[in-house]
């Protein structure tokens, strides 16, 4: 089943339980899957970018939510924190840092890499194999760690 099925039917169980925060979270996934069907004439969106949507999503969420919280507006950063939550129910499971490292040091050996100088051949492969599984920053740090 397509995201897009699973977020309309998660907006209609919000509507039912008066969930706003869930209820705007949701309808912003559903407005950038529609968005990117528009942009793509009506093509199916694939499951790589669904993940690449919400991804973004939780990114926009969790840099205003650091914003809001440096201006000591509790308010609105508790906003973006529930909504990013509500969002990250529709990611895979997330990788744990044990796991990380582990798939990090097998694409290490794939690529050859030795050094930072390798951290653009790392992350390109990375990039693709752990989209969904972690977040950039994550992969990123990780590549650092164990290329220096």
């Amino acid at each position: 089943m397509s995201l897009e099925i699973i977020i309309s039917d998660a907006i209609k169980d919000a509507m039912r339980a008066k969930d706003k925060v869930a209820l705007d979270a949701l309808r912003a996934v559903k407005s950038q899957i529609l968005l990117l069907k528009t942009e793509a004439k009506g093509a199916e969106v694939s499951a790589e970018q669904e993940i690449a949507i919400l991804q973004r999503m939780i990114k926009q969420r969790k840099d205003s939510y650091d914003q809001f919280t440096a201006q000591n507006r509790s308010d609105l950063a508790e906003v973006e924190e529930a909504q990013s939550k509500v969002i990250e129910k529709y990611l895979p499971q997330q990788m744990t840092s044990e796991e990380l490292e582990t798939a990090m040091k097998n694409i290490i050996a794939e690529t050859g890499a030795t050094s930072a100088k390798d951290l653009g051949k790392v992350m390109g492969m990375a990039g693709k194999a752990l989209a969904g599984k972690s977040d950039g920053k994550s992969i990123s740090d990780m590549a650092k760690k164990l290329l220096s």
